[in-house]
């Protein structure tokens, strides 16, 4: 690969490696410059361009991307479309992302052109959560390299999700002379939440005194019946090997595989089994929604990825989870709080440049379009989430069937996108400082990004306006400071808040993010195909 000023006369089919304007002429960086853009700029005058030309035997970033995350992804991962020299690696499924981090350390050792980045082995992942990544960082790359970035893999599947099979769960509680009720109801409906996401329910709920003989039979019965996994909350925390919990787990036939774990909160957990069943004693901060040791092992239990004693103990780095930054309130002093914001999503437009069927009702990983989007709002720190419906309000209503939103439906939302902006401000609460606004045809978008927003809102107070920028160009979703709300108000027709923002001038905050997924709209379909392989239906 060629990199450098090149004469303007020999910059047709060569790769602009900045973004050039002059005169009538504009050409973005990564652009391929064609016959008429030489010409342009001839006319105003460059006599020379920096751009990349590739030379024979290297491959371009995107087919050299494609090439590596396809043979990257394992079972129930997914890739989609290169962009800029990247391809992310989606989960389609609910589990736990399994990563071999030899292979993906060779891989990066390759070449520095050739990375590869992926979340954390054994996190549990949700269906359409993005796990890996793959960058080209030049424009183009040897073939070679990319040739022994594959021998390097071989037939490995480095990147694979570990679906959740166990479905069934019994809970067995502990009582003594005053552990209030409405304790153990607190714990039942904590956990019920945390087995939601792995398609798993609580089949049995028991409640014995806190004693050896009572709770072994009721952990005797609880392997005896459908459930495939035990958890029992102790009244009283384990302390010993000796203790009710585990002394009782061995009266009813099982055994002990360990007791504590290097992670806190979660150091008082027990790991067992019964009759090839997990058994598994919680430590006092599971009854807490809060991440703690606890997940880690239900979550593996969940999808029978192996915990063995071996495996908790090495936990230790990483385990100390009192002050992780994904906390929404942390617990160290003088720490503060991310701003509150709310969340809106647009999803009245008529879908035009589709052609046939409501993009936003398309399906994409297994659910419709919009529902993407906002269930990305709702995972992460907004609240609430308004969704603005127009065109088709019933069939858009249908495709967000259970999600916890307030509907609010633009009666003129022909008209424009100004009109839907409208409507959902005000729907929002009197209080709320600022809102992100999200699009509803934009899948990818995570709830990592608005977080991302949300905290450097709160890191400025005078911002009117925080855009992600990706490449020097701002996206979306963008997040609007309630000063800004009587200027959207003078907003009409398809006038969105990008009049807004470039009125704001350095009022706006700007965040830089490396993410594809805050410049990919789903308009046509050309664009639908790109993402899912197939056209509208």
């Amino acid at each position: 690969m060629k990199f450098g000023p090149i004469p303007i006369a020999e910059a047709a089919g060569a790769v602009a490696a900045h973004t050039v304007r002059a005169g009538e002429a504009i050409v973005r960086k990564g652009a391929t410059i064609g016959e008429e853009d030489v010409r342009k700029l001839a006319a105003a005058g460059l006599t020379e361009v920096v751009a990349v030309q590739l030379e024979t035997g290297d491959i371009d970033e995107n087919a050299a991307a494609e090439q590596l995350a396809r043979a990257l992804a394992g079972r129930a991962v997914v890739t989609e479309a290169p962009f800029t020299g990247r391809v992310n690696l989606f989960a389609a499924a609910p589990g736990v992302l399994q990563i071999d981090a030899g292979v993906i350390d060779a891989l990066n050792a390759v070449d520095e052109a050739i990375t590869v980045a992926t979340l954390p082995a054994l996190k549990p992942v949700v269906a359409g959560e993005m796990v890996g990544t793959v960058k080209i960082i030049p424009y183009a790359v040897p073939e070679k390299r990319i040739a022994e970035a594959l021998e390097r893999l071989g037939a490995a599947k480095p990147i694979a999700i570990a679906e959740y099979k166990l479905t069934s769960v019994a809970v067995i509680s502990t009582l003594l002379p005053g552990l209030k009720t409405s304790v153990v109801d607190k714990t039942l409906r904590t956990i019920a939440e945390r087995l939601e996401p792995a398609g798993a329910a609580i089949e049995r709920d028991a409640r014995v005194p806190h004693e050896g003989p009572p709770l072994a039979q009721a952990i005797r019965e609880a392997v005896a019946g459908p459930a495939d996994l035990v958890v029992v909350f102790g009244a009283s925390a384990i302390t010993d090997r000796r203790d009710v919990v585990p002394k009782a787990l061995v009266e009813a036939g099982g055994t002990v595989e360990h007791l504590g774990m290097p992670v806190d909160p979660g150091n008082l957990l027990m790991l067992g089994e019964l009759d090839g069943k997990p058994v598994i004693g919680a430590p006092g901060c599971a009854r807490s929604p809060k991440e703690n040791g606890f997940d880690w092992v239900l979550q593996r239990c969940l999808a029978t990825v192996p915990v063995t004693r071996a495996e908790i103990q090495k936990m230790g780095v990483g385990g100390l989870l009192m002050e992780i930054v994904s906390r929404p309130q942390p617990r160290a002093p003088g720490r503060g709080e991310v701003a509150p914001i709310a969340g809106i999503v647009l999803a009245a437009g008529r879908s035009t440049r589709m052609g046939a069927g409501n993009k936003l009702l398309q399906e994409v990983r297994g659910k419709p379009l919009v529902r993407h989007a906002v269930e990305a709002q709702l995972a992460s720190r907004a609240a609430p989430v308004i969704v603005v419906t127009g065109h088709q309000q019933d069939e858009v209503r249908a495709a967000l069937a259970g999600l916890d939103v307030t509907l609010v439906h633009n009666p003129s939302f022909a008209d424009g996108l100004a009109g839907s902006l409208k409507a959902g401000l005000a729907a929002l609460p009197k209080d709320v400082p600022g809102v992100v606004v999200s699009l509803g045809d934009m899948p990818n978008v995570t709830a990592g990004v608005i977080d991302r927003l949300a905290q450097a809102f709160a890191d400025r107070a005078d911002a009117l306006a925080v855009a992600p920028t990706l490449l020097g160009q701002r996206g979306n979703p963008v997040l609007l400071a309630r000063k800004l709300f009587p200027e959207v108000a003078k907003l009409d027709g398809d006038q969105g808040a990008r009049r807004l923002l470039d009125a704001a001038g350095d009022a706006v905050e700007e965040i830089a993010l490396d993410d594809p997924a805050i410049a990919l709209d789903i308009d046509t379909p050309e664009a639908l195909r790109a993402l899912t392989g197939q056209g509208p239906r």
